[in-house]
C-alpha cells in the first residue's frame, strides 16, 4: 500500500467545521424544528456536565470523521497509487462526501424513520446537517492537503 500523507492542519479545521455548522444547523437555522421533532421543549436546558460530556464526543467524532474523509480523499487519487494525474481536489472531496453520506448517513437515518417512528422532517434536518458537514469537510481536506 502506498504511503498516505495526511494535513493535521487540515484535518483539524475539517473537525472544527463540522462543530461550527453543527452549533448554526442545530441552533439559529433549523434547530426549533429539530426540537419539536424530537420532543425536547423549547425551554430545555441541559445538564452542563451533559452537556460537556456531549461536546468532547461530538469532538472526537469529528475527529474520526475528518480523519476518514482525509484517507479517504487520498486512496481516491491516482498520485497516492503513482497511477496518474489527479483531477481537480473538488472531484475527489465532492465523490468521498457523497459516498459518505449516501453509503453510511442515509441508511442509518432511515432506520430512525422505519424503527423509531421518527418523521420525515427529522430525517430532512438531519440529512442535510450530514451532507453539508461531509461536504465541507471534504472539501477542506481535498484542497489543503
Amino acid at each position: 500500500m502506498p504511503p498516505i500523507h495526511l494535513n493535521g492542519f487540515a484535518i483539524a479545521a475539517a473537525a472544527a467545521s463540522t462543530i461550527v455548522i453543527g452549533f448554526l444547523w442545530y441552533g439559529p437555522l433549523f434547530g426549533t424544528a429539530w426540537m419539536k421533532e424530537m420532543g425536547v421543549a423549547p425551554d430545555f436546558k441541559p445538564n452542563p456536565a451533559l452537556l460537556k460530556r456531549a461536546m468532547l464526543l461530538m469532538m472526537a467524532g469529528a475527529l474520526f470523521t475528518a480523519v476518514a474523509l482525509a484517507c479517504g480523499i487520498e486512496l481516491c487519487r491516482p498520485l497516492t497509487w503513482r497511477a496518474g494525474n489527479d483531477a481537480a481536489p473538488a472531484m475527489y472531496g465532492l465523490c468521498v462526501a457523497l459516498a459518505a453520506w449516501a453509503g453510511f448517513c442515509v441508511p442509518m437515518l432511515l432506520g430512525g424513520v422505519a424503527w423509531e417512528n421518527r418523521s420525515w422532517k427529522w430525517f430532512g434536518i438531519n440529512a442535510g446537517y450530514h451532507f453539508v458537514t461531509l461536504l465541507t469537510a471534504a472539501m477542506l481536506l481535498a484542497y489543503w492537503r
